[in-house]
């Protein structure tokens, strides 16, 4: 942890610190020397004589790391003084994969600057954080930061100057997707729900249902059709009039048997909900490997759900903020089994919203950001249409179910030979 920490800091001044403002990402970055830069943008709400503050995780234990961030939101809220305002915030080297660390940004009132940096240092002290100090102590708009312990080896505070700037290429949150946010082996995920094990005792269990291991071999006998698509789309509909008309198997991802960890898992940080249903696929791909030796295979649902909402989620602002098309981060995983035919239906904004209301089942909390979000939406749409090996093919969902059911049978006539 200690040599971590040191490699943290021999390159705190190449680091860039984001905060999120209005859903979207602002930056800034520190100096040794003042150069006349404006203040940048997260200041210009504080007044003049405010305290700001960051709380960065860091560890090297990355899934206690993971939970530790997912419960200091509710820590922080709990016991600072009113007034205070929390951000997101993140700190990365650019263009440095895995080098993006998380935390939140405080703007406290003056009169309870005291009592908050009172508390951060106590957090400090226990807890795996970085914690720095902004002032501006001329009252004008030159900002430093400080970064705790108040000293240097020499015993000079270490004071560095707050400056703008320039937005990365990508959204930072890309430099910590693979292999954290979206699976990319079976492996990597396993991995994780292992390390899992003295603090979730019920990954042990998860563990004794996978496969031995994972390996992409032929195709299967008969065709494997996914559909895709989000909340409300039509899929259940679909998937089982696919079933009826094509005598195929019909088989639920994630795989039913998990059904009793996956309230469990949902309360955890991403990295390991997401490792959770990453290995769900696998499982599926075992289904659909024996399924697929008697008749086709229906898949409601498989691996462009599970990484197209961990992109959605992991990023934010506009569709713009994803990685561009081509990036590694759209690329289907080595060992997983391959689809014949990925079917992803679309539906008008307001039309799915309706749908989800007649539900008689209550939202997940990724349904609600879906009907509340739209930006979030609009990220997840895109990233499915972005998934290469196989690619999605889109259909709308929009006409009767009859006539969606007829143009996705023509589609596997076509590409599937059936």
């Amino acid at each position: 942890m200690a040599r971590r920490a040191a490699s943290l800091l021999s390159h705190w001044s190449s680091r860039v610190f984001s905060v999120e403002l209005d859903g979207a990402p602002t930056y800034f970055a520190v100096r040794e020397k003042r150069r006349g830069e404006d203040a940048p943008r997260v200041f210009d709400a504080v007044r003049r004589g405010d305290r700001c503050f960051s709380v960065l995780v860091w560890s090297s234990d990355r899934v206690r790391s993971a939970r530790f961030h997912a419960q200091l939101k509710d820590r922080l809220l709990g016991r600072l003084p009113a007034g205070c305002r929390l951000s997101p915030m993140s700190s990365f080297l650019p263009n440095v994969r895995d080098s993006l660390i998380k935390g939140y940004f405080l703007k406290a009132d003056s009169p309870s600057s005291s009592p908050t940096e009172r508390l951060l240092r106590d957090f400090s002290q226990r807890d795996p954080l970085l914690v720095c100090s902004y002032l501006n102590p001329d009252n004008d708009q030159v900002w430093t930061q400080q970064l705790w312990p108040d000293a240097d080896r020499d015993g000079t505070p270490r004071v560095l100057y707050v400056v703008p700037s320039e937005a990365p290429q990508e959204h930072p949150s890309t430099l910590n997707l693979i292999n954290s946010d979206v699976f990319y082996s079976f492996e990597e995920a396993q991995a994780v729900l292992k390390q899992c094990g003295d603090i979730i005792p019920e990954a042990a269990s998860v563990l004794e249902l996978l496969p031995s291991r994972a390996e992409a071999r032929s195709e299967p006998d008969f065709p494997v059709i996914v559909v895709e698509g989000l909340d409300a789309t039509g899929k259940t509909t679909l998937t089982q009039a696919l079933r009826d008309a094509l005598g195929a198997a019909l088989l639920p991802s994630p795989p039913r048997c998990l059904s009793p960890w996956r309230a469990r898992f949902d309360q955890e940080p991403p990295l390991i909900r997401r490792a959770f249903y990453a290995l769900g696929n696998y499982i599926t791909a075992e289904n659909m490997r024996q399924e697929a030796t008697k008749a086709p295979v229906i898949v409601d649902r498989y691996w462009h759900s599970t990484a197209a909402y961990a992109i959605g989620t992991a990023l934010s602002g506009p569709p713009s903020s994803l990685p561009a098309e081509g990036s590694e981060v759209y690329r289907w995983p080595g060992d997983l089994l391959q689809p014949s035919l990925v079917v992803v239906l679309t539906l008008d904004g307001e039309e799915r919203k309706r749908r989800l209301r007649n539900r008689a089942q209550g939202e997940t909390e990724e349904e609600q950001q879906l009907d509340h979000n739209h930006l979030f939406r609009l990220r997840v749409e895109e990233a499915y249409h972005r998934i290469r090996g196989p690619a999605c093919v889109t259909v709308d969902a929009g006409p009767s179910a009859d006539q969606v059911l007829q143009q996705v049978l023509l589609l596997i006539r076509d590409k599937c030979q059936l």
